[in-house]
């Protein structure tokens, strides 16, 4: 089987590439999304605390893709990437929250 492609700078975690394997119209559509909309889904994925919540987040995932939609909904972007800077906007959701 071909290797499923990662993020930018996520990798993919074991849960979801077990996902998107089990789903041929979910892993196509991931593929055909650029490295940094998949680093999007992955952050999605990742950035939860509790793990009902990530489990939620991964099959929303696979569902998601499957309806065509190509990132998170409602997602901030990923904070952990360091080739661009934290808007001020995302900065004051990211302040809120702590």
């Amino acid at each position: 089987m071909k290797k499923i492609s990662s993020g930018v700078v996520h990798k993919m975690p074991a849960d979801l590439k077990k996902v998107l394997t089990s789903f041929p119209k979910a892993r196509a559509a991931w593929e055909d999304l650029t490295p940094l909309a998949r680093n999007e889904w992955i952050c999605w994925v990742e950035f939860p605390k509790k793990q009902e919540t990530r489990d939620d987040h991964v099959k929303r995932t696979a569902e998601e893709l499957m309806e065509g939609k190509r990132r998170p909904c409602c997602w901030i972007g990923c904070i952990h990437r360091t080739d661009k800077k934290i808007g001020p906007s995302i900065r004051g959701i990211l302040n809120r929250r702590r």
